[in-house]
């Protein structure tokens, strides 16, 4: 129980986030927070996947069953979050993922092509 909570305590203050404000973002009480941290509680797997999912880490990482973070890099992390975030960028990525390397050139050069038009326009994907 002890390895959870001190994995869940470092990871919220990785983000800079009060137990309370962790509580909301993720719909629980800010009491189970504490309880977990403390390793007075251990999280329903329901719980712990809100976890690795808000932290964009492996649940293994979190259980302690392994020392490495899933995302190595906070850009890797921070595509992976907007990705998370996003419908049509979730939406867009899996079908990607049964694409064909021609089909993904493609759709990048229409990106690509699409955003010199507008170059003021948000997005995730750091070099198109």
């Amino acid at each position: 129980m002890r390895k959870i909570g001190n994995v869940l305590r470092s990871l919220r203050i990785r983000e800079n986030l009060t137990q309370e404000e962790l509580a909301k973002k993720l719909g629980i009480a800010r009491s189970n927070i504490g309880m977990y941290e403390n390793g007075e509680r251990v999280p329903p797997l329901k719980i712990l996947e809100r976890f690795a999912d808000f932290f964009n880490v492996d649940m293994n990482y979190i259980t302690g069953r392994t020392e490495k973070e899933y995302y190595h890099d906070l850009q890797t992390k921070q595509i992976a979050q907007g990705i998370f975030e996003n419908r049509d960028l979730r939406a867009l990525f899996d079908a990607s993922r049964n694409a064909t390397p021609e089909d993904l050139k493609i759709v990048r050069d229409l990106l690509i092509k699409n955003k010199k038009k507008d170059p003021g326009s948000p997005g995730v994907f750091v070099n198109l």
